[in-house]
This record gives structure tokens, C-alpha cells and sequence, in this order.
């Protein structure tokens, strides 16, 4: 094992946060701090829950919001970051300011790494859908993907961003080539309809980090993890993916295998516990609903520190 990398570690991350349980900075935070980084927040919005629940209420940062938070931090000369960190955002005024602060982030540490979570939708029954507004998609695709170091789109947010279907492993591969092409040197396509050779109850998450050789030649190295499904709707757990997915390839900057196989062990320990716990407090016969199902975030702090390696990847 190559040793782990020690560091005075900054993290930007601009997210949704909830006075109850956890999506957004809410899941990302913790995580992030119990794994050894400083993390600033940007909160994108304030509600009292996630949108799940029956009921939901708050308030929404706005572009320029965000970037009078960010000049209070530029007078102070407190904007240095080693990481950027983003997920869900309606609005696309409000997403190219971030990329506007990004750049100017990457032009005061050239070493910067932007980790998006590009979240635009989903499949249901095999048919996509896209549950923000539909103009957020070129911003992404023509600002924001080309500023990203680090994306983790799911299957149909990849397709989106590449307009390319994708139907077999093979043409996942192309489709993350495609993307690598746009900008960033790691892809993750977290979740996908592609059958697992472990059967119909497992999960495909796809990986490829692409590196270019200090004699301009370039390597790519490519996984495949096959994880078990959990049988219920869970939120917060794309941000919670984001945030270890960023720590662990942090410390193992060339090792994606090893990376991808500590994020999502560590992604069902903590999905595992939930589901047991949420079950335990709906009673036998009851569907669990959305307090039950919150991610136990703080009960799973001994397996996001050092998660004993229950899903394997395999290189391509």
C-alpha cells in the first residue's frame, strides 16, 4: 500500500444544507472532517429537510449571494482552497458563478481539484428523467464539466452530458472517454443499468483516471465495482459519494481501484446500518419513511474513517 497522504487540507463546498438529517454539505461535511480536511461551506440553500418529506421549508442563496460570501472571503485573503466540492443546484445563474470562482480559485492554486457531482436526474423503470431545469444542461456541459478534475455523474447524467446512450460496458468506456476529452481526468459513473455478472441484486459503478506522463503520453486506468443493491430510496447518498470519493483519491492520488473500493465500502456500511435502523423503527410490515430512512452518519464515523474493504473493484 503506498503511503497515505498527510495534509493541511482545504475544502470549498457549495451545498445544500438541512436543520434536519442529511443531503448536501450536511452529508458531505462530516465525512470530510472525520477523513482529516478543513471544510467551508457554502450553504446553497437553507430548508428545514430535504425535499423528500411531506413538508419543507426555507430559503435559497442566490448568484449574488454566493458571491458577496465569496468576496468577504477574497478581502480577508482567505480563498485558498486545495478542493472544490459541488452538488445539486436549480440554477444556472447560480452555477456559473461557481464556475467564475473556480477559476479564479485555480489561478491563485494551479494544484486545485474540483469535484463535481453534476446532478441533473435519473432512471425509473429505465426511462430517464431530469428533475432540475432543463437549462442547467449546457451550463454544465460547456462550463462547468471543462473546469472539473474529479466527476461523478450516474448513467443518464452522463449520457446527458455526452449525447451518447449507453446500453453496454463497452459503450460506458467510450462515454467516459468522451468526458475525460471535455476536461475532467477522473470519471465515475456511480450508478448504472448495466447487468453486474454478480446478478440482477447488484449495482455497476464505473471508474476511469486518465494521466498524462510526464513525456506527454497518456495512461488510463479503468474499474469496475459491483456492489450489492439495498432495497429502499435513500438521499444524501450521491453527496455523501462525492465527499469520500474526494478524500480517498486525495490519499491514494494514483490508485482509482483502491480509491473507488474504500468510497463505496464505506458508502454501504453506512447504507447497511440505515436500512437496519430505519426497518428496526418502522416496525415489522411498515415501510420506513423519510426521518427513519436518514443516513446514520454519526453512528457510522469508525467505518468513513477506515472502512473495512467489502466491495472489490475490478481493473478493465
Amino acid at each position: 500500500m503506498e503511503p497515505e497522504r498527510e495534509c493541511e487540507c482545504r475544502v470549498l463546498s457549495i451545498q445544500s444544507h438541512v436543520v434536519r438529517g442529511y443531503v448536501g454539505n450536511k452529508a458531505a461535511t462530516f465525512p470530510l472532517q472525520v477523513l482529516g480536511f478543513e471544510v467551508d461551506t457554502v450553504n446553497s440553500v437553507q430548508f428545514s429537510n430535504h425535499t423528500g418529506y411531506a413538508h419543507w421549508k426555507g430559503q435559497v442563496l442566490n448568484s449574488d449571494e454566493l458571491h458577496e460570501l465569496y468576496e468577504g472571503l477574497k478581502l480577508n485573503k482567505v480563498n485558498q482552497y486545495d478542493y472544490v466540492l459541488t452538488g445539486y443546484t436549480r440554477d444556472a445563474s447560480f452555477l456559473a458563478m461557481v464556475v467564475d470562482i473556480v477559476q479564479e480559485l485555480k489561478q491563485q492554486n494551479s494544484n486545485l481539484v474540483y469535484v463535481c457531482d453534476p446532478v441533473m436526474g435519473d432512471k425509473w423503470n429505465g426511462e430517464g428523467s431530469m428533475y432540475v431545469p432543463k437549462d442547467l444542461l449546457p451550463v454544465y456541459r460547456d462550463k462547468v464539466v471543462p473546469v472539473a478534475d474529479i466527476i461523478t455523474p450516474n448513467q443518464f447524467e452522463a449520457e446527458l452530458l455526452t449525447g451518447r446512450k449507453i446500453h453496454t460496458e463497452e459503450e460506458a468506456l467510450e462515454v467516459m472517454d468522451m468526458l475525460h476529452a471535455m476536461g475532467p481526468e477522473t470519471v465515475v459513473i456511480t450508478s448504472s443499468d448495466l447487468q453486474a455478472s454478480l446478478g440482477n441484486n447488484y449495482l455497476i459503478a464505473l471508474g476511469s483516471h486518465r494521466k498524462t506522463k510526464a513525456d506527454g503520453t497518456k495512461m488510463t486506468q479503468r474499474i469496475r465495482v459491483e456492489s450489492p443493491k439495498v432495497d429502499a430510496v435513500f438521499v444524501g447518498t450521491g453527496d455523501l459519494f462525492a465527499a469520500m470519493l474526494l478524500a480517498w483519491t486525495h490519499k491514494h492520488p494514483n490508485n482509482l481501484k483502491v480509491a473507488c473500493e474504500k468510497t463505496v465500502s464505506a458508502m454501504q456500511h453506512v447504507l447497511q446500518r440505515t436500512i437496519t435502523s430505519a426497518k428496526a423503527q418502522a416496525g415489522e410490515g411498515n415501510k420506513p419513511n423519510s426521518a427513519q430512512l436518514e443516513l446514520r452518519m454519526v453512528q457510522s464515523k469508525k467505518d468513513i474513517e477506515n472502512p473495512e474493504i467489502i466491495v472489490k473493484a475490478t481493473v478493465l
